[in-house]
């Protein structure tokens, strides 16, 4: 019962509130509904007002942006028809006040109306879209104006420089350079309005139009060609300027020159008074009107750039490198030629001719002691290599008395480097004495009497004398010089053999000669590095200053040369005994007349040999090289005889006869030298040089000895004849002398 009392009073509380909440509610939601429709009323008067301004004022608008645009476009045009009349204004004015200049013959303000012009006829033609038939009219007239003006400035321009050359078109020779004169209408008048225009005036113009480096660059050519080289090239070439009322002329005349080449100090002189000449009436004028005075570039600067260059150039080839000193004494005195290279290029400088920065010759000046040492280098070899290119054939004699003319060096102990004195000689008849008392004779190691080539006397004269010189110079130059000795006697290793390589095959005296020149190299290669090591720079004194290691190429390359020439002999000698027909049947005719044949053709060869050695080889050599000769000969006779299987009695007549003509007169080939009485101990000594000497002679014995002489000789392998020949050679030489008889058989038996 309490439970439903409490559900109705619960039940009804909540009715309660629940319409006290709905009172609260019901005027919200009217509220809400009242504001709905006022919205959607306003909605519906948006969309009217949208439906009315799409219709009617975007039309309005649209007319309007259309006008808007047409008018811009309209101003535009106006303003680019504007502009373009304006420019044809300024190019009408241009002109007209360009024809007015050029009557008055103000050039620099023509020249400037006509680039006024040129400006205004390129803005024309830049812009896109709007051509005009006329700019093509325009851009002729603007074109014959221009070379209207040029024609104009060019007339003034020959008539202020008026260059008179000679016909030829040979500009090298000092013929044509005397005939050649450059007058310059440029001096002041005193009337300057009768003078016509100025120097600066037309040049001023130039520059205006941009023609003003072409026309420098034929004036400055014209100038190196016709002035400026003939100066530096010809030293009997004087400048003979003369300044006249309206006129200054530059010519020249010739003079007997002292010297072939003019010094420095004279060449300088002269290139600078024509500038002097150039600047004071030419080209001292600003490039630009008017111009500041510290910052203003004149003609002279461009004039200078143009052509320096090419005029350093020749200065230094043809004038400063002749003046560098020959000798290292003279030195001392070139302080001359970089003072007065200094003070050219000074003046070049005060002239506006050279920028601050300009200093080619003062550097090359400077650089004495590198360019002395270079050309004194470059001398050297030069010399060096003529002697090698000259006559192998032209001969001095060389004897162990010659005074080699050697430098008188001082005490290796002392300080300072002395002048060369005169040739150091030998006391003639001093020896050597050694501390056990034995005397060596001076000669001991000296070089045998012969012949060299005089060419090669004066090499080493040379090589001496560059050495010498080399003690007196600075510690580069005196290493260069010493490297250019041993590439003289590299490049004579090299050059010789080659440039005369045909006649040292083919003549046997000048293999002979260059025998002797290699040896007389290398004899002097083996002291020629001590002589100086003690006077030369630090450098070299630590055992770089030899020589000695060329000494065995030297000995090699004259022996080298010296054995092929022997070796074409003994083929000659070989080649004409074997035209001797083995000497077999020798009581034939035919056979016998070229077995003689054969023998004395030799000797004829051997004759001719000996005298073109004679006098030349030492003799000990000659005599070694004549032996050699004669024993190949000798040999190949043996060796052809000894092989022989039948020798009749007629047979060994005639080739004892042919083998007695070869002992007789093959001494007589060795004529070591000239005087004939004093080859007769080298004639008696001919068994010491002919290895086969004793076999021939032997050979000879045999030949006309009976069988018993034979065997005496052979004297149980104990005599002379065992000495020369072996068992078997002899018994084949009794099998074809004798008949086989008992007795052949009983002396075969002895021989063994």
């Amino acid at each position: 019962g309490s439970l439903s009392a409490a559900y109705s009073l619960l039940q009804g509380e909540v009715c309660n509130m629940i319409n006290k909440k709905y009172s609260e509610f019901l005027p919200s939601m009217e509220s809400a509904e009242d504001l709905v429709s006022k919205v959607d009323g306003l909605a519906s008067n948006i969309d009217l007002l949208k439906a009315g301004i799409e219709n009617e004022v975007q039309r309005d608008l649209n007319v309007a942006i259309a006008e808007f645009t047409e008018l811009k476009q309209q101003l535009e045009q106006d303003a680019l028809v504007l502009s373009v009349l304006k420019k044809l204004q300024e190019f009408d004015t241009a002109i007209k006040h360009y024809n007015t200049a050029l009557l008055e013959k103000k050039y620099v303000a023509a020249a400037q109306q006509l680039e006024k012009a040129r400006s205004s006829l390129k803005t024309l033609e830049s812009r896109k879209g709007f051509e005009l038939k006329i700019l093509k009219a325009l851009g002729m007239e603007l074109t014959v104006q221009t070379q209207n003006m040029l024609y104009h400035l060019g007339e003034e321009w020959q008539k202020l420089a008026v260059w008179k050359l000679p016909p030829s078109k040979e500009s090298s020779s000092l013929e044509s350079a005397v005939h050649s004169e450059l007058h310059l209408h440029t001096v002041p008048s005193e009337e300057e309005g009768i003078s016509g225009p100025p120097v600066a005036s037309v040049l001023q113009a130039f520059a205006v139009l941009g023609e003003l480096h072409a026309r420098l660059k034929v004036f400055g050519q014209l100038l190196l060609k016709y002035i400026l080289k003939p100066l530096i090239l010809f030293p009997s070439l004087q400048l003979l300027p003369e300044e006249q009322s309206d006129v200054f002329i530059l010519r020249f005349k010739s003079e007997q020159p002292n010297l072939d080449h003019s010094s420095p100090m004279e060449v300088f002189y002269k290139i600078q008074l024509v500038f002097e000449v150039l600047h004071k009436y030419l080209l001292n004028v600003p490039l630009q009107q008017p111009a500041e005075e510290e910052h203003r570039v004149t003609f002279a600067e461009l004039l200078g750039d143009m052509i320096w260059e090419e005029l350093s150039d020749c200065l230094i080839q043809n004038c400063l490198v002749n003046s560098i000193p020959t000798n290292s004494s003279k030195l001392g005195q070139y302080i001359e030629v970089i003072k007065s290279t200094e003070e050219f290029e000074k003046a070049l400088k005060n002239m506006r001719f050279l920028k601050g920065d300009t200093t080619d010759l003062l550097e090359y000046a400077r650089n004495v002691n590198s360019h002395f040492a270079n050309k004194k280098c470059q001398d050297v070899i030069v010399a060096a290599r003529n002697l090698m290119t000259s006559e192998i054939h032209n001969t001095v004699k060389i004897t162990p008395d010659s005074s080699v003319a050697l430098p008188r060096l001082p005490d290796p102990m002392a300080g300072d480097h002395l002048k060369p004195g005169k040739p150091s000689e030998l006391p003639q008849n001093d020896t050597v004495t050694l501390g056990n008392e034995t005397k060596l004779s001076q000669y001991t190691f000296s070089l045998p009497t012969c012949r060299i080539s005089s060419s090669v006397e004066k090499l080493m004269e040379l090589t001496y004398q560059t050495l010498l010189e080399a003690t007196a110079s600075t510690d580069q130059c005196c290493i260069q010089l010493f490297y250019s000795v041993r590439n003289i006697f590299q490049l004579f290793y090299d050059v010789v053999p080659t440039y005369h390589k045909e006649n040292l095959q083919k003549l046997p005296q000048l293999a002979a000669i260059h025998h002797n020149n290699c040896m007389y190299i290398a004899h002097h290669l083996l002291t020629l590095g001590h002589q100086f090591r003690y006077r030369l720079t630090n450098i070299l004194c630590d055992g770089a200053a030899t020589f000695v290691d060329l000494v065995p190429g030297f000995r090699r390359l004259g022996m080298e040369c010296f054995l092929a020439q022997m070796r074409v002999q003994k083929g000659e000698i070989l080649e004409r005994l074997s035209s001797a027909r083995n000497f077999s049947n020798m009581d034939d005719e035919e056979n016998y007349c070229a077995a003689n044949k054969a023998i004395r053709q030799v000797l004829h060869q051997l004759k001719r040999l000996g005298k073109v050695w004679q006098d030349v080889l030492p003799v000990t050599v000659y005599c070694k090289a004549m032996g050699t000769l004669l024993n190949t000969a000798l040999s190949e006779i043996v060796t052809r005889i000894a092989a022989l299987e039948d020798i009749s009695a007629e047979d060994a007549d005639r080739l004892y006869s042919l083998c007695r003509t070869m002992v007789e007169e093959g001494p007589q080939v060795f004529t070591p030298l000239p005087e004939e009485d004093q080859n007769k101990k080298y004639q008696e000594e001919v068994p010491v040089y002919v290895q086969k000497w004793m076999t021939f002679k032997e050979l000879m014995i045999i030949l006309q000895a009976n069988l018993q002489e034979i065997v005496d000789q052979w004297a149980d392998g104990k005599g002379p004849l065992a000495a020369e020949f072996t068992a078997a050679e002899v018994k084949s030489l009794i099998r074809a002398l004798f008949q086989n008889t008992e007795r052949r058989a009983a002396a075969l038996a002895k021989i063994k």
